[in-house]
């Protein structure tokens, strides 16, 4: 969490994994910062066991002022500041008791929020402060950074404070942040956390410390790749082509600098992101994550070079050449769309996300691929094509006529690149014959059932198996419903998530926030998951000029 307003911003805590014993450092019980790797979630069963014991030294503790935002943001935001105590003003409740009947995320999220406060009320008077160590599984709250031994405070302030002038005007957001300027002009150690920016302005303005919320951010700055390029001996490279495998410690130690058969140590800071890697930076090089593909460059020839992957989990790397024949009449133009090809193509990486700016071919590699899959090697029942319904800019507002009528507008996109893919270009000797245009052939497919265009809308509760899916513009989803659409995977689907976080429509997310860029950094690293993030635009020389200059 990052600090907004005057001062040095607190020290990260650390991971539950750095303490072996489970008891946060010296450092976590000062700090207020919230754990980077997500909320805790409450057990949704019957609360069991005692309050966890509140720590000794009072002083410690700070007090944490929630806007409502933050609450509908994420509603298991009350149990991820360890030991400290949340303080929610009443006026947050009365926002919640408007917001609960929203039917959308927000309403959902403001009666979770509502159903945590009601567990608490159970275990004591919510205006007095109720621990909430038997509200929260142990797991759960060590995934949330928390120790199981001391756990935090959620109190219900029902002040009426009086308010500074600048806050006379009586509303929300001026009742709200008085409960935090209260607190501080009494001397106690206070912040005010709110993803409202103005909300925050107005705290600083009173000399209230003011953070946002950022426990399902990123740092959009360094985030994976899914490759990295690493200068090698040449025999490395030769041996690789050759042998058509390499052990994966021979890599790690080759790009480390270390003696052959000796691998770099595995740590979290020593893993790699973008761009060369330094021989022996730091001591050490990137281990190697599943499915991440390594560029070797020889270090007496720049022209003698090389590309392997890891392949799932396993201690070895093969070399990527790409697909021999064109996929639906289309052939990797850069190192970048070589990589997606050979993730899309391979049926073992059941998730693959790619992340670009526009031009760069994601959602025309995606589709070929997955046309190649269904129609061509009918390894899937059908292709599935999802958007979410998120507009640029002012909406056009109600569409007449039917479901797939309202969906054609927002599918525009799509039709353009299967209309690209089915055309004479790209047509195959296993497709329909020439007579036939490709928006027929489209038409075709969709009636008989092997293409389906779906809005994310109604995708909770459904299960999706032997499916090729989809997912386009995902930078517009919350990493709530990126969550809830990978949930309904079932056996035998693949899905593939692309999009641009430079170009976000989604009013209230970021670069950092954003679905796609959480699920790219939450899910490397494992076996059934790949990601590529490509640079180069190949749509036209114009586009790539407007990509990089506008």
């Amino acid at each position: 969490m990052t600090v907004k307003g005057a001062g040095k911003p607190p020290r990260p805590a650390r991971t539950p994994e750095a303490h072996p014993a489970g008891k946060p450092g010296p450092r976590e019980a000062q700090s207020g910062r919230l754990h980077p790797e997500g909320p805790a979630v409450p057990a949704r069963g019957t609360l069991a066991g005692p309050p966890a014991a509140r720590p000794r030294d009072a002083k410690a503790i700070k007090h944490f002022v929630l806007d409502t935002n933050v609450l509908l943001h994420d509603p298991g935001c009350l149990f991820v500041f360890q030991e400290h105590e949340v303080v929610i003003p009443f006026t947050v409740i009365e926002e919640l008791d408007t917001f609960k009947r929203d039917e959308r995320d927000r309403g959902r999220n403001a009666r979770e929020v509502i159903r945590h406060l009601d567990r608490l009320r159970t275990m004591g008077r919510l205006v007095d402060g109720v621990p909430w160590g038997g509200a929260c599984d142990p797991k759960d709250r060590r995934a949330g950074g928390s120790s199981p031994e001391a756990t935090g405070v959620v109190r219900i302030d029902v002040g009426q404070h009086p308010r500074p002038p600048m806050l006379a005007e009586d509303k929300p957001d001026n009742r709200i942040v008085a409960v935090a300027f209260a607190m501080h002009a009494r001397g106690a150690p206070v912040v005010f956390v709110s993803k409202d920016l103005n909300a925050r302005i107005k705290a600083d303005a009173l000399g209230v410390r003011t953070e946002d919320f950022e426990n399902q951010k990123v740092d959009a700055d360094r985030l994976y790749t899914g490759f990295f390029s690493a200068t090698v001996d040449r025999e490395l490279i030769d041996d690789l082509y050759r042998d058509r495998v390499l052990p994966v410690s021979r890599v790690e130690a080759a790009v480390a600098g270390l003696p052959e058969g000796q691998s770099p140590a595995r740590s979290l800071a020593a893993r790699a992101g973008v761009g060369p890697v330094a021989v022996g930076r730091g001591g050490a090089a990137a281990a190697v994550e599943a499915n991440q593909f390594v560029i070797l460059r020889d270090a007496e020839d720049e022209s003698h070079t090389g590309l392997a992957r890891r392949i799932g989990d396993t201690d070895q790397m093969t070399p990527v050449t790409g697909p021999r024949k064109p996929v639906f009449g289309i052939l990797a133009r850069n190192l970048q769309q070589t990589m997606a090809l050979d993730l899309l193509l391979d049926d073992d990486v059941r998730m693959v996300t790619l992340l670009g700016t526009a031009g760069t071919g994601k959602t025309l590699l995606a589709v070929a691929a997955g046309m190649a899959k269904v129609f061509s090697e009918q390894r899937y029942d059908k292709m599935l094509v999802a958007r979410p319904i998120m507009p640029m800019g002012r909406d056009i507002g109600y569409l007449p006529g039917t479901k797939d009528d309202k969906l054609g507008a927002w599918m525009q996109p799509i039709f353009d690149n299967l209309s690209y893919l089915l055309s004479t270009r790209g047509a195959t000797g296993q497709q329909q014959a020439e007579s036939l245009s490709a928006e027929q052939r489209i038409e075709k497919l969709i009636s008989g059932g092997q293409l389906v265009l779906e809005p994310l809308t109604y995708i909770r509760g459904r299960s999706i198996p032997h499916q090729f899916m989809i997912v386009d513009e995902a930078q517009n989803l919350t990493p709530h419903e990126v969550k809830t659409i990978v949930s309904r995977i079932g056996e035998g689907t693949k899905v593939v998530l692309t999009g641009d976080v430079g170009q976000i429509d989604n009013p209230y997310l970021d670069s950092a926030s954003n679905g796609l860029a959480y699920a790219i950094e939450k899910m490397k690293g494992l076996r059934m998951v790949g990601h590529v993030t490509l640079a180069r635009s190949e749509r036209s020389e114009l586009a790539s000029l407007a990509a990089a200059l506008l």
